[in-house]
């Protein structure tokens, strides 16, 4: 038997580690050659006298060989032992040595840089919990319904190259938007995006240059202005009054707005139709576009539901954006956008280039799902469940914590917002609740620009009548701690009320 070579001497293959024994051998054989210890030029034993040191099959030792060789860690040729290939791995591409250089950190983009320093997406706290925001139920979706058009879609095969945005999908998400948001559009103007988020991302790209304007609500949603941030554009928050976003005195010219008039994010007010009017007007006085994003406009509770605003523009201004998110469950990961008819080819191709695309069968059976009737039939349902919802909410925080917040009780939406007095500091209110098991997003951090108003933005669409009472009364005690004299909470002793505290009554009906 030949000699081992000295870094092969402690090589021993485990029967029982719980991978192959070609696996072992191949990952042993190429750490060695890469950290030196098997140097160029050494000539390896033959594979039979391998195979019998190492107590394995000479087929063994010939697969690993082979793909060592294949991969450039050995060279072999016929009848000749293998020896150990030149690998560069251990220098660097000017011949220097890896050990006598500095390795040079990986530099971010200034957009990435952004990212990694922003308050938007807020972070991932494991799973949801009440009263997170901009939650559908997913216990009450008909998954075994849904799974059945997912699986007739998958099984249905295509018998020409897939498009992007799949006809008969964009016909009848058309035909519901028409009916039932009062879009007008023809079926090719909508393109089929991931999320909402993503035609947010998108539509900035098309429209917005870096050192450009954006303006976005304030307080308003985070991911308008990560949109915009990501083309290097400036995002500048415009206040809200009583109508929704204020144009009186501004004298700046963005090239985009984004706005949520069916239900303002994170406020819950509705854009009366005066002011719709004016921006529409706005828009084609300076030549910029208007971004509707009407994200959960499908759940409207007191009167008539507003029509989009994009029904009302002439001019081509506006681009329309929703999710299948939040009317059926957030892990669907599809939504639309609506673009300007001369603009769709543009989009189209854009899309491609970006990979923004969602799987046809998804799509497919989504227009099943539609066609069917079960999409508005679930939206029907949800919106009388929701609206008790809303409605059990707001009773319960003016029941637990009336003394501190003043509820804003929305015409519709998924969520609403309790405000604060401005000494508060809502951040740590919504640390101080995370860590008694309740999630809330504090209003200042919906601000672009000053922070102008304090509170709590609480989710009620998710959660049943049992789950909001019992975080109801998590946020009133929490307030309470906080509202206490100092004193008192220094000492550690319970914190009397102001009276006589008198058990809580429960505002539960039947779970829904």
């Amino acid at each position: 038997m030949d000699d081992i070579p000295v870094g092969l001497a402690s090589l021993d293959l485990k029967p029982a580690a719980g991978t192959t024994l070609t696996r072992q051998l191949y990952d042993e054989l190429r750490a060695r050659i890469l950290n030196g210890a098997l140097p160029r030029g050494l000539r390896l034993p033959s594979s039979r006298d391998l195979a019998l040191r190492l107590r394995v099959s000479r087929n063994t030792i010939s697969l690993v060989i082979d793909q060592l060789a294949m991969e450039g860690y050995l060279n072999i040729a016929r009848g000749r032992r293998p020896t150990v290939a030149e690998v560069p791995a251990t220098t660097l591409a000017t011949g220097q040595s890896v050990r006598q250089t500095r390795i040079r950190p990986l530099r971010l983009s200034r957009w990435a840089d952004r990212t990694r320093k922003t308050d938007w997406p807020f972070p991932i706290e494991g799973p949801p919990r009440p009263l997170a925001t901009v939650l559908a139920d997913a216990r009450l979706f008909p998954h075994d319904l849904w799974g059945r058009y997912l699986r007739r879609a998958a099984r249905r095969p295509l018998t020409r190259l897939p498009t992007i945005n799949r006809a008969p999908l964009r016909e009848a998400l058309l035909r519901h938007l028409v009916a039932h948001r009062g879009v007008k559009a023809e079926a090719r103007q909508i393109i089929i995006m991931p999320s909402a988020q993503a035609s947010l991302e998108l539509i900035a790209r098309m429209l917005v240059n870096a050192g450009d304007i954006g303006w976005v609500e304030s307080p308003g949603y985070g991911g308008a202005r990560a949109a915009l941030e990501a083309t290097d554009a400036t995002a500048r928050g415009i206040t809200l009054d009583d109508g929704g976003i204020a144009l009186k005195g501004r004298r700046d010219r963005p090239r985009l707005i984004f706005v949520t008039p069916s239900h303002q994010h994170p406020t819950g007010r509705l854009m009366p139709v005066s002011r719709r009017q004016e921006l529409l007007a706005f828009t084609d006085d300076t030549g910029c576009a208007l971004v509707e994003d009407d994200y959960d406009s499908e759940f409207h509770y007191d009167g008539r539901p507003v029509a989009a605003l994009q029904g009302l523009d002439r001019n081509g201004r506006v681009f329309y954006v929703g999710t299948f998110a939040k009317s059926m469950f957030a892990d669907i990961r599809s939504g639309y956008a609506i673009v300007p008819p001369d603009l769709v080819a543009v989009f189209e191709t854009a899309q491609r280039r970006s990979g923004q695309i969602v799987p046809a069968p998804v799509q497919d059976a989504l227009t099943g799902f539609i066609d069917d009737g079960h999409f508005a039939a679930h939206i029907r349902r949800m919106t009388r469940i929701y609206h008790g919802r809303r409605d059990h909410l707001v009773q319960a925080l003016r029941l637990h914590a009336g003394d501190h917040l003043t509820v804003e009780r929305p015409a519709g939406g998924m969520q609403l917002l309790a405000h604060l007095a401005p000494h508060w500091d809502d951040r740590d209110v919504v640390a101080r609740l995370a860590h008694a098991g309740v999630t809330a997003r504090a209003l200042s951090q919906h601000f672009t620009g000053p922070v102008t108003g304090k509170g709590l933005f609480l989710g009620f669409a998710a959660w049943n009548e049992q789950e909001i009472d019992k975080a109801a009364a998590v946020i009133g005690d929490v307030l309470q701690s906080m509202h206490a004299p100092k004193a008192l909470r220094r000492s550690g002793k319970a914190v009397p009320a102001s009276g006589p505290r008198q058990p809580r009554p429960s505002l539960s009906g039947p779970k829904a």
